[in-house]
């Protein structure tokens, strides 16, 4: 069972929001040019269409396990963490990449920094909720 006491729940809810829109607007803004970019690197439509479809099964296949590694362990703070940290290095580091294959890599790990972080932050949402109210 989760047992943190928000003394500020309403805030909490607000202040995640706003993180979830920022890196939202850094990931999603680079998903929509992805499939131009790997075609600018040289990849063929096929794989840029695989590419796509493997990374969206990962980040929700992936889910299922950091949701269960989290009720395990507790560590709520720290797999969130995590996951934005792996979004704050792999997004941006798209511009350095040369080929293709790089760049892949690079949005294997944007999609498993959400797989991450995505079950501790709605344990944590479900939990401030809680406190004030649903809806």
């Amino acid at each position: 069972m989760l047992k943190i006491d928000f003394k500020k729940p309403a805030f909490f809810i607000i202040l995640l929001g706003f993180v979830s829109l920022f890196s939202d607007l850094t990931y999603e803004g680079a998903r929509s040019i992805t499939g131009p970019f790997l075609l600018t690197l040289g990849a063929s439509s096929l794989v840029v269409g695989f590419i796509a479809g493997l990374g969206e099964f990962l980040g929700y296949g992936l889910r299922i396990i950091s949701g269960w590694i989290t009720d395990k362990t507790g560590k709520y703070w720290e797999i969130i963490i995590a996951g934005y940290l792996i979004n704050l290095l792999s997004v941006p580091a798209l511009a350095l990449v040369g080929r293709w294959e790089l760049a892949v890599m690079l949005l294997f790990m944007e999609r498993i920094g959400k797989a991450i972080r995505t079950p501790a932050r709605d344990a944590l949402l479900s939990h401030a909720a809680g406190k004030i109210g649903y809806g």
